[in-house]
């Protein structure tokens, strides 16, 4: 048991520095992640994800992989595109969902060819999909920032945020704050991006925000019990795939958002709330 569980993260300390900085986005994106599908933006979270990648690729094409240069430019792209889609939502008949969609081929196209231009295919793939066992100390405390001010924001903005999920509307009629809100809201799910692209890179980044809180919600209905339960998912799903990444000689980060989906998938049928079983059993009672 030891060997198999333990072992890995007492002898080695890349495995050390891994988990803690999955344990970092794992707890700061599942939150927001939450709010995401509460909100029914889940794919909004894929198109940020994507936005991201031209501003770290600048910071990469001026100073090669630079953390503090491919933080600052996915940090300043993901915002001009939050900005951007938002407006051209506001002065055309495009919808919000269609106008970040077309951002986000516009930044992957953008992204992988400003990488192309200057770097190999190893710094590509690392860009793509992260290097969470390369993890540094400068990294880990990048992430750790992130999830710091991330949980601070959410407990003070915790009420505002669940009213505009149940009545966005409502709240703009009432509160004064509603667009500085959403604005805040924007911005920890844009930071929270540019750290899980440090860690599982652009294209992974999304899965631990979203598909622990998907799962969540097939086991309980409260917002407060649906943020503690995804945390729950993202931390065991961290933990597990990169056991098993170090066991089989996996893709850590792939492997870490498998097991997420495994367990989103078990949820769907085994869920108390919505589960295939539970509404098999409900239309059958009905039937009787």
């Amino acid at each position: 048991m030891w060997e198999l569980f333990f072992a890995p993260f007492v002898e080695f300390g890349f495995m050390r520095r891994a988990l803690l900085g999955c344990l970092a986005v794992a707890l700061g994106s599942t939150p927001l992640g939450v709010f995401l599908i509460l909100r029914r933006m889940s794919l909004t979270g894929d198109a940020m994800a994507h936005a991201i990648l031209p501003g770290a690729a600048i910071g990469y094409l001026f100073a090669g992989l630079s953390l503090g240069a491919m933080t600052l430019g996915g940090l300043v792209a993901g915002m001009i595109v939050a900005v951007l889609s938002g407006y051209i939502t506001r002065v055309t008949a495009l919808r919000e969902d269609a106008s970040l969609a077309a951002f986000y081929l516009i930044s992957l196209a953008l992204g992988v060819l400003i990488i192309s231009i200057r770097g190999s295919n190893v710094d590509l793939m690392h860009v793509l999909f992260g290097s969470v066992l390369a993890l540094d100390n400068a990294a880990l405390t990048l992430l750790c920032g992130i999830t710091s001010v991330t949980l601070l924001s959410l407990a003070l903005l915790f009420r505002p945020l669940v009213l505009e999920c149940a009545d966005a509307q409502f709240l703009r009629s009432v509160g004064r704050f509603s667009a500085a809100t959403h604005f805040i809201f924007l911005t920890l799910l844009v930071l929270n991006l540019v750290g899980g692209f440090h860690s599982l890179g652009t294209l992974m980044a999304v899965g631990v925000m979203i598909l622990p809180a998907a799962t969540a919600q097939f086991w309980v209905s409260r917002i407060g019990s649906m943020m503690v339960v995804a945390s729950l998912v993202a931390v065991l799903s961290s933990y597990a795939g990169l056991l098993f990444s170090y066991h089989f000689s996996l893709p850590s980060g792939s492997t870490i958002i498998l097991v997420a989906g495994v367990c989103y998938v078990v949820s769907t049928v085994f869920g108390p709330r919505g589960g295939v079983l539970q509404v098999t059993r409900a239309v059958r009672a009905m039937e009787v």
